[in-house]
């Protein structure tokens, strides 16, 4: 029998992918079909550059395909990525395919320095990143960038000007730390900073990206809202340590993406600060706030655990120095790119599961 293009996508049909549970050819992850004599060649275009199961799902393919029509064809199986959206192109950031809210119930918990090593690490993976530091009175992405002097540039597009984010470790950023002295405190009400956030979203050359992450201010505000309000979140990350007094904060930061009125998906729930493993005893660990809360709270209301990030000192000394931890090989780097696959595996099975997140409108 002749081999064809259906023949092989019939094969294909049978290998699920293993987060959506749904066969590769319903997916549309089979492309470019080429048969040229005893040679097979076609695209395997995964949800994410992060997938951390490219290999095994490159060797299910491999399998059906010699299972059914023997080891005389030479497989040539090439693995990309596309990363999903639900996202119409409106004209608010119409070329962002993800908008992700990093969130958490109090400060201090680590937030911006999850923020900001996730962000990176998804830039490693490959993905097209902007952040975006919507703490308009503790802006810290800049310092952790090591970008403090830096100043954004404007152009002029029509009669509007548009703000260029700085590039940093494959990172596209905006924060008001570009735009005040350092040494300034930003004493603003709620309605300039609201302001503000709309400005950083609307007004700033992001261009095309995979994923936009929103760092937000610690607890539920005016900040929280106009995010919301002005555009659709793909899903929201709650980020906590896992003592009592920070999972009460954060239990109220998590409702609040699920009020009926918002309804903006939770991807998960990442415990920082988890233990602490000295450097001298890397199979130690010591849980100083606690064991578990995080989890334990994930599973209350019933969301992905996406992992925990340890209590050492190279992450503190790293966000000091500007240069993130998920950049130094070690302990640090393996957790924060974990979570970083496990974020974005998240988002794939939010965007073939769940309908797209709609603009709030609160009314008065």
């Amino acid at each position: 029998m002749q081999l064809t293009a259906d023949l092989i996508k019939k094969s294909l049909s049978k290998v699920q992918d293993p987060d959506l549970k749904r066969d590769l050819v319903t997916l549309g992850m089979i492309q470019g079909i080429h048969i040229d004599g005893n040679k097979v060649s076609f695209k395997v275009v995964l949800t994410t550059p992060a997938c951390p199961l490219k290999e095994v799902i490159k060797n299910n393919c491999l399998e059906v395909l010699e299972q059914d029509h023997g080891s005389e064809w030479e497989w040539d199986i090439f693995m990309t990525s596309e990363v999903t959206t639900v996202r119409d192109a409106g004209p608010i950031l119409p070329e962002v395919k993800n908008i992700i809210a990093i969130a958490s119930g109090k400060g201090g918990v680590g937030k911006s320095t999850t923020a900001v090593n996730l962000a990176v690490a998804l830039a490693q993976l490959g993905a097209k990143v902007g952040l975006i530091d919507a703490d308009i009175s503790g802006p810290s992405v800049p310092l952790m960038f090591n970008v403090e002097g830096e100043q954004p540039s404007v152009k002029k597009v029509g009669e509007k000007n548009i703000i260029m984010p700085i590039l940093q470790y494959g990172v596209k950023l905006m924060s008001i730390g570009f735009l005040t002295p350092t040494d300034s405190a930003v004493v603003w009400r709620g309605p300039m900073a609201s302001s503000a956030l709309r400005q950083f979203i609307a007004d700033v050359e992001w261009g095309e990206l995979d994923y936009l992450l929103i760092d937000l201010p610690p607890g539920t505000s005016d900040i929280h809202l106009t995010m919301v309000q002005t555009v659709p979140v793909t899903g929201a990350v709650i980020v906590t340590t896992p003592q009592k007094v920070a999972l009460a904060d954060a239990n109220k930061g998590l409702s609040m993406f699920k009020q009926p009125q918002i309804n903006v998906p939770i991807l998960g729930v990442v415990e920082n600060m988890a233990y602490f493993s000295p450097e001298e005893l890397p199979e130690n660990k010591y849980y100083i706030f606690g064991k578990e809360g995080g989890r334990k709270l994930a599973e209350k209301y019933d969301v992905p655990f996406l992992g925990e990030i340890p209590i050492v000192q190279s992450i503190r000394e790293s966000g000091d120095t500007g240069y993130p931890a998920v950049l130094k090989n070690g302990l640090t780097k393996d957790a924060y790119m974990d979570l970083a696959e496990t974020v974005a595996r998240q988002i794939a099975i939010r965007n073939a599961s769940i309908k797209k997140t709609s603009i709030v409108e609160v009314k008065a």
